[in-house]
């Protein structure tokens, strides 16, 4: 993991410990990333974070290394469940970042670039998640998040996510169905977090804030709020409800295969 934050010592995340979604250890996994990035990055310098979280203490006092402690457990449940399945090094980053996919903004909020397998994460972005998007927020809101994009992580090591770039938007769309598919690996990381060692406790009323989270970045959601209208046929992540049902396909079923979205004929 490295930091482009832009400066030297890490943020220390506001709001106090962690309510319900306990970081037992953090272990960092530290790599130098699946390819080079274009450019410098526009954040910044990379920094270790090794030397800053690396207790259990340090993700429950702050946002940054409880984050760490996620992206851990997530990567840790991948390793376990795929032989194929390789670390993607992670980079957190504030205002913006060149990636192997070119460059981006805090707009685009935590994102995968399969050009160079990596995760980008804008912190920044949770408070965007509760005052932008209304949702109720939490730390488990937060690890939703974080597992929706190492779920596209595992589907471009599987060759599916390449499927999401045939062009084509709606309910029922390639693009869709793999975000729908990203969500219920997300699910099924819930269902095995606590198994990985990383994560002492998961409440129902986690999962409840990760529902939440998934509703208020249904493509529907979104488009009322933005346009005070909703049009289907634009969507490119699916809606609140359907974000919500493959959450919770792959929390209960715990199996890849109750996850593929192209299998089904209706999502």
């Amino acid at each position: 993991m490295s930091d482009r934050r832009g400066r030297g010592a890490l943020a220390i995340g506001g709001g106090g410990g962690v309510v319900g979604l306990i970081v037992l250890v953090v272990s960092l996994l530290i790599g130098d990333g699946g390819g080079a990035p274009v450019g410098p990055s526009l954040g910044g310098l990379d920094s270790d974070l090794s030397s800053e979280c690396r207790t259990g203490d340090d993700a429950n006092q702050r946002e940054d290394c409880r984050i760490v402690g996620v992206v851990n457990s997530v990567q840790a449940f991948w390793e376990q469940r795929l032989d194929r399945y390789r670390p993607a090094p992670t980079v957190f980053f504030e205002g913006g970042v060149a990636t192997g996919c070119g460059s981006a903004s805090s707009a685009v909020g935590p994102f995968y670039c399969p050009l160079d397998r990596s995760v980008y994460i804008d912190l920044g972005f949770y408070d965007a998640l509760r005052t932008r998007f209304g949702a109720a927020g939490g730390p488990f809101a937060e690890a939703y998040v974080i597992a929706h994009e190492y779920g596209h992580h595992v589907q471009e090591l599987s060759g599916l996510l390449e499927r999401s770039r045939d062009g084509s938007t709606g309910p029922q769309s390639s693009a869709v169905r793999v975000e729908l598919m990203a969500d219920c690996l997300a699910g099924m990381w819930a269902g095995g977090a606590v198994a990985t060692g990383f994560i002492e406790e998961l409440s129902d009323a986690d999962i409840a804030d990760g529902l939440d989270a998934a509703a208020a970045i249904g493509d529907d959601r979104i488009q009322e709020r933005a346009r005070g209208r909703v049009d289907p046929e634009s969507w490119s992540h699916g809606s609140s409800e359907q974000r919500q049902t493959w959450f919770l396909a792959g929390y209960r079923s715990g199996d890849t295969a109750a996850c593929d979205t192209f299998a089904v004929p209706a999502v």
